[in-house]
């Protein structure tokens, strides 16, 4: 059985293969991954914009809001989504820009009533370690600090731990796939991949590579099982649907993002680099 070391070559030359397929795309990918990371955003504000009527009847109908604060928070998500979206994609205060779609999660988990919803509190958390890759990435090309007044830590260590709490949130989306729906020996197979690439992302190790793997799997995930444009426009489960494929586009966005910046300082790949 080959060692590692034996496999180290090989891997070596698939990683500078990829890397010349890639060159051409490089320049966008940190654009793209910004984009697609706060898609979701976009796509729900429209939503609630095009579905008003319905969206306050529904808050003060299921969720007991008064006549008025159900308009005034419905308009405070759309502003903060598309305001913060906008800035996150242009790179206008980014660190503002994420405070602010952090908090529109937290609205929004406790407006509808998603809080112990666990299929949300997956998303969500797969969503908020995509948010602190973006900030990660804002730091990394920024000598200021985004946070006056905390006691001084070096922009390196400040970027790395970002980096690591992304890392370790934005695969919890992909372990709710693993353990949802029928099983098959293609699933069975799809899962072990996926959890393995999962684990190196985690910790660190091939995580560029890794990642890129599972953009590719929920690419194709995305397209074969949220295919909203298949369903029809009164199909009751159409929204959901449609809201669980923007919701992984942007989960994607957070993967290009590790694609493109990297694991960061704690993590195998960089330890292997120091020595």
């Amino acid at each position: 059985m080959a060692s590692l070391q034996d496999l180290k070559p090989f891997t070596a030359r698939v990683e500078d293969t990829l890397d010349k397929v890639g060159a051409p795309l490089k320049p966008y990918l940190p654009a793209i991954a910004r984009f697609l990371l706060v898609v979701t955003f976009i796509e729900d504000s429209l939503r609630i914009f095009t579905q008003w009527d319905d969206q306050v009847w529904f808050l003060e109908q299921h969720r007991g809001f008064r006549s008025g604060f159900s308009q005034f928070f419905l308009a405070l998500n759309i502003v903060l989504m598309m305001t913060c979206s906008t800035m996150a994609i242009l790179r206008k205060r980014t660190d503002l820009a994420v405070g602010g779609l952090f908090i529109d999660i937290i609205l929004q988990s406790v407006g509808y009533g998603l809080l112990f919803d666990m299929s949300f509190f997956v998303r969500a958390l797969s969503m908020v370690g995509g948010l602190l890759m973006l900030l990660a990435e804002a730091y990394a090309k920024s000598r200021r600090s985004f946070f006056p007044g905390l006691p001084d830590i070096s922009e390196t260590d400040r970027s790395t731990y970002l980096q690591l709490g992304g890392r370790v949130l934005l695969v919890f989306l992909f372990f709710s796939l693993l353990i949802g729906g029928e099983f098959t020996v293609l699933r069975l197979v799809f899962s072990l991949l996926g959890a393995v690439a999962c684990v190196m992302v985690m910790v660190g190790f091939k995580a560029k590579w890794s990642a890129l793997f599972l953009v590719m799997f929920l690419s194709i995930f995305n397209v074969i099982i949220n295919n909203w444009w298949s369903l029809h426009h009164t199909h009751p489960q159409r929204d959901y649907v449609k809201y669980d494929f923007f919701q992984t586009l942007s989960i994607m966005g957070g993967f290009l993002l590790l694609v493109n910046l990297g694991p960061g300082g704690i993590s195998v790949d960089e330890k292997k680099k120091a020595y």
